[in-house]
């Protein structure tokens, strides 16, 4: 299939990718290459794709030198006429929607962000959508959305009505806007409810990364609601492998859909929503037990308050995904972090054996490492 995958310098946007071309796929891959975390790390991605970022300029496609299947054009959403015209030169089977602004804590001081990318710049790749007829557009939505649930497992039949942050409320508003071009212009597309995902080339915001380079440089870590939190942590090439099983399955119309007692995952419109998740939390405590297993150091450990905008609990229930499509995510945390360790170490030149560094102050004004998780 020819696939356009929006977000391709970004983690999940760079490995989904990746798969795809290996698989035969052709790929046109789009991205702003924004500097909302350090951009050196995208144009990594991009280069390990065969995209050398001193060729990249705005709006013009370059070819890999390492997939003859792959493209790249640095574009942005937001860019309505460019997003046509990228339309118009392509006939894509399917569309992959990655690009966002992410991050919880981020959207309490720069809400316009979110916004810009994951609203105005979803409605460009939706009505982009409508006009070239694609047979299938997937996005990315969020484990955030479920917000004040606390019926664990979390399930795609959940109400999603209260969101904690702007976000979350960005991704459910994807959701509503999706089906609503899906009932309008029968449309098929699917939601992917994303779960803490983490592996190597992952995001510099993330909790995985933030600890591992804090405890490499002997700085404290930053532990939110005092260690009584848990994520279900799902590695990325379970991730993938949760899109790969989808993205050749447009939505449906589900045919047992009921008005009087809506299923808010499906609809009569070719509309579905799905977790993909590994579906097994382990607590914020040993996540971190498992990097300084794989360190070889101790963290120092602030315990703080829980942060304006997050969630105590993840867990994700992925039954109709494992039903329907036969998802099994197969990573376990301690492998999973030991690869992200691995990668880590290799990326930025980081010995393997480390000496016991002494510790620093872990007063609240010396704290530069938070986590989102």
């Amino acid at each position: 299939m020819k696939i356009l995958v929006t977000g391709t310098a970004g983690f999940i946007g760079f490995h989904l990718a990746k798969r795809l071309l290996e698989r035969g796929d052709e790929v046109v891959g789009v991205d702003i290459i924004n500097d909302y975390y350090d951009v050196n790390l995208k144009h990594a991605r991009l280069a390990e794709s065969g995209i050398s970022w001193e060729n990249i300029v705005y709006d013009k496609p370059i070819v890999s030198k390492k997939y003859d299947n792959y493209t790249f054009i640095k574009l942005d959403l937001n860019d309505k006429d460019g997003m046509m015209e990228l339309f118009s030169n392509h006939y894509f089977d399917a569309v992959c929607n990655l690009a966002a602004q992410a991050g919880v804590r981020y959207s309490l001081t720069n809400p316009e962000a979110y916004i810009e990318s994951n609203i105005s710049g979803f409605l460009n790749v939706l009505e982009c959508c409508r006009f070239a007829k694609i047979k299938h557009l997937l996005y990315a939505s969020s484990s955030s959305v479920y917000g004040l649930n606390k019926n664990m497992p979390f399930s795609v039949e959940n109400s999603v009505n209260h969101p904690v942050s702007l976000y979350a409320a960005s991704k459910k508003c994807n959701e509503l806007m999706a089906h609503a071009y899906s009932h309008l212009f029968n449309m098929p597309n699917t939601g992917l409810r994303f779960f803490t995902v983490y592996g190597p080339w992952g995001r510099p915001d993330m909790a995985l990364f933030l600890f591992t380079k804090a405890i490499l440089e002997g700085k404290p870590i930053e532990i939110f609601n005092n260690g009584n939190m848990s994520r279900d942590f799902t590695y990325i090439d379970d991730i993938v492998e949760g899109i790969l099983c989808l993205i050749d399955k447009p939505a449906e119309s589900n045919p047992d859909w009921d008005a009087n007692c809506p299923d808010p995952a499906s609809s009569k419109a070719p509309y579905r929503v799905f977790n993909i998740g590994r579906g097994a939390p382990v607590t914020l405590l040993e996540f971190v037990k498992e990097i300084e297993d794989n360190i070889g150091l101790s963290a120092e450990k602030a315990f703080l308050p829980m942060q304006a905008g997050d969630v105590a609990d993840t867990w994700a229930d992925v039954s109709a995904l494992a039903t329907e499509l036969n998802y099994k995510p197969k990573t376990s945390v301690k492998e999973g972090v030991h690869q992200f360790i691995d990668w880590y170490k290799m990326f930025y030149g980081v010995e393997k054996s480390f000496k016991k560094r002494p510790r620093i102050s872990t007063s609240s004004q010396n704290m530069v490492y938070g986590t989102k998780i």
